[in-house]
């Protein structure tokens, strides 16, 4: 279903939410009128971040305003004439705003689908798995939403009980003052005959005594309006601060974790436009209390009355500064990572975001932002605010950028589009620490007023270096599972007999129950510093050589089911031995680095025994010549794929076609002829050690291609 259908069945909230997407930027009658045709082109192929797509961008422009021309054209009767001037209007519109900016119609496309699309999923309710999880993320962005309702009444409340103190000041400053004239007169009666005198004194006495006895009472009830109104800004604060610490410490660090996750390999990090809403939101309360107990503070001083609400209205301030504080501070985000590893003299990007900018004005005075790059001891110092800023640990060329405020999405960030590693200086390596384990990090750094010039905030962004010694084995599953799957951008992962596999390789272990590793950890040592057993690699060389063959000529076999893997020698024995004479299966070299080896069941009839053999392995270099498929083509021995698939059945779509009958003659024969020579070559290699007829053979082997 289209999710325009789908979005204009939302309600409530939601409804809401879809409405306010849209405005003179990007007017709702065109999303209507032209639902099919958005949603069928190919936004997320134009990467914002390259001016190099501007082309790209200018070209949908171009058609989205021929569609809207289109569609007016073929309006007809008294409406259709309305909505073809209409529509015809926001044709021009779209070229006037669009034109010299085409990437920001994309940025806003792109902007209104995501959010759609995330509105959708938060209403559609499903018995699966991902429903269940959408109604939990649903019944989250509830209480989040929940409490926003909740701070919009208190702060309203506090509105009004602010309008009402300053209004019973105002006049009780007018009856301040009726009193002041009174004690004039009274005071100039002085200079008057005793007889004028003693007739109008007894009348100003009294009204004195009233008025005093007024103001009196009034002083009281002003002071408890005054501490009631500090009260509840006390209450309104404390939920301030639970609503800040569920959006930044909760959503926010996830959303990091999240975005951590997908440079090893994870899903990408979604929800980033609604982490800003809600700190917007966030900002927008925050900077309206504020503003309100500066008023009360105004009031206090403009009518001084003793009592505790100075300490009380100072301590507000200091709160609602400290709130404001970690708001802007912590909003300050890496929204586009630098690459995890950097090279000198090669350009890589990052952009910056403040989630707030838009909400607080920022954009008003637009603050630059320096990226500098720094080691993995200075980021430790920064951590405990020790400041080490005066060594440089490197050079970065373009690490300077403007922030920039993008009125249609309304975020404030900035874009650096071509930086470049100049120079980088290295400490000491102490021990086996190798130049590719020393951590850098890129520190992105701000400074920006708010309220202007009224607040001042220095900003940092970086990820603190907090690495552990060592990790239980089912975290380093999670992360070799995810690392696979998106090396070779599969679908199948590693299955709970590939993680044993791994185990047993990781911890030179021969147990097989996945409970045995469950609480076994592994140290950086083991897994990239300590060569295996018996080889001169690691066992993260060795797994990175897995990932990388596969990706690159073995991915349609690995997701067809057609490698096993991660076998060793001895299982694939005993799973060979029961099969058919010419039963194979495919696993991965153990004594190569981005190796594959063929391992195959035959009986050798002139001694009467049953073998598994095993070919040399398969590396890059070989597949570059000739593919997998082809080569287990060429091998007439191989009859059956594990357990029982015939191997044209998995592998002929994968063929080679032959250029010519000659020769798949040349091919059929000299696979009879093979045949031969491995059955001789590995019995009187394996039994005599003989490296004569050995070479022989091995000649015939490489001149097929076997080898």
């Amino acid at each position: 279903m289209a999710v325009w259908i789908q979005a204009q069945q939302l309600q409530g909230d939601a409804l809401h939410q879809m409405q306010s997407l849209y405005g003179q930027h990007f007017p709702i009658e065109v999303r209507h009128y032209l639902s099919q045709w958005i949603e069928g082109q190919l936004w997320d192929a134009i990467d914002l971040e390259n001016p190099q797509e501007e082309m790209k961008a200018k070209r949908l422009l171009e058609s989205l305003i021929q569609e809207l021309q289109k569609k007016a054209e073929h309006q007809v009767g008294e409406d259709g004439f309305l909505l073809k001037i209409k529509l015809g209007h926001y044709a021009s519109q779209l070229k006037s705003t669009y034109d010299r900016c085409p990437l920001e119609l994309v940025r806003c496309i792109k902007h209104i689908l995501y959010t759609e699309q995330r509105l959708v999923r938060e209403a559609t309710n499903s018995s699966s798995p991902v429903g269940s999880l959408m109604d939990s993320m649903s019944q989250k962005y509830h209480q989040i939403n929940q409490g926003f309702e909740e701070l919009r009444v208190l702060t309203q409340d506090t509105e009004n009980d602010l309008r009402k103190l300053q209004h019973n000041q105002e006049y009780f400053i007018i009856q301040y003052q009726e009193s002041l004239r009174i004690q004039a007169q009274l005071s100039s009666l002085a200079t008057l005959p005793p007889a004028d005198r003693q007739l109008r004194e007894p009348s100003l006495l009294s009204k004195r005594a009233t008025v005093e006895s007024w103001l009196t009472r009034e002083a009281n009830t002003l002071q408890k309006y005054r501490l009631g109104l500090a009260e509840k800004h006390q209450k309104t604060l404390a939920l301030l601060r639970k609503q800040q610490t569920v959006i930044l410490d909760d959503e926010l660090i996830q959303w990091k974790r999240r975005q951590q996750l997908a440079g090893n390999g994870g899903p990408p990090e979604g929800g980033l436009d609604i982490l800003q809403s809600w700190c917007e939101k966030l900002a927008e309360t925050i900077w309206q209390n504020r503003q309100q107990i500066r008023r009360a503070e105004h009031l206090r001083q403009q009518l001084p009355i003793p009592g505790p609400i100075e300490e009380l209205l100072t301590e507000l301030n200091s709160t609602i500064t400290d709130i404001i504080s970690t708001l802007v501070t912590s909003t300050f985000i890496i929204e586009k990572q630098p690459p995890q590893v950097l090279k000198t003299q090669t350009k890589f990007a990052a952009t910056v975001r403040l989630l707030v900018g838009g909400k607080l004005n920022v954009h008003m005075n637009p603050p630059q932002v320096k990226a500098t790059i720094i080691s993995e001891q200075q980021a430790k110092a920064l951590l405990k605010n020790e400041n080490t800023r005066n060594e440089s640990s490197g050079e970065i060329l373009n690490n300077n950028c403007v922030m920039e405020y993008h009125q249609t999405t309304g975020t404030l960030s900035a874009h650096f589009r071509n930086m470049s590693l100049k120079r980088i200086r290295r400490s000491d390596r102490r021990g086996a620490e190798s130049v590719t384990e020393e951590k850098f990090t890129i520190l992105f750094e701000s400074q920006f007023s708010v309220g202007g010039n009224e607040l001042v905030f220095q900003v940092k962004g970086r990820v603190p270096f907090i690495v552990p010694d060592k990790v239980l084995w089912p975290q380093l599953c999670e992360a070799l599972n995810m690392k696979y799957k998106a090396e070779v951008q599969s679908n199948r992962g590693l299955s709970e007999e590939n993680l044993v596999f791994l185990a047993q390789k990781a911890f030179s272990s021969s147990c097989v129950n996945p409970e045995d590793y469950r609480n076994m950890t592994m140290t950086w040592s083991q897994f990239n510093r300590e060569s295996l057993p018996g080889r001169n690699f690691t066992f993260w060389q060795w797994f990175d050589g897995v990932m990388e063959l596969t990706k690159k000529h073995l991915k349609p076999h690995w997701n067809d089911g057609a490698i096993l893997g991660f076998v060793n020698k001895q299982q694939a024995q005993d799973m060979l031995m029961s099969k058919p004479n010419g039963t194979f299966l495919l696993r991965f070299s153990d004594s190569e680095i981005g190796g594959i080896t063929i391992a195959w069941c035959v009986c050798v009839f002139f001694i009467g025994e049953r073998m598994v053999w095993n070919l040399m392995p398969y590396t890059t270099k070989d597949f570059s010549i000739r593919s997998l498929a082809d080569r287990i083509s060429d091998l007439n021995h191989l009859l059956f794929l594990y357990p029982d698939r015939p191997k044209d059945e998995v592998f002929s779509k994968y063929y080679t076609p032959p250029l010519c009958k000659l020769d798949l003659y040349l091919s059929t024969y000299f696979s009879s002829f093979l045949t031969w020579y491995i059955y001789i070559y590995i019995y009187i290699y394996t039994n005599y050690h003989s490296k004569s007829l050995g070479s022989v053979c091995f000649f015939v082997l490489c001149f097929k291609g076997v080898i």
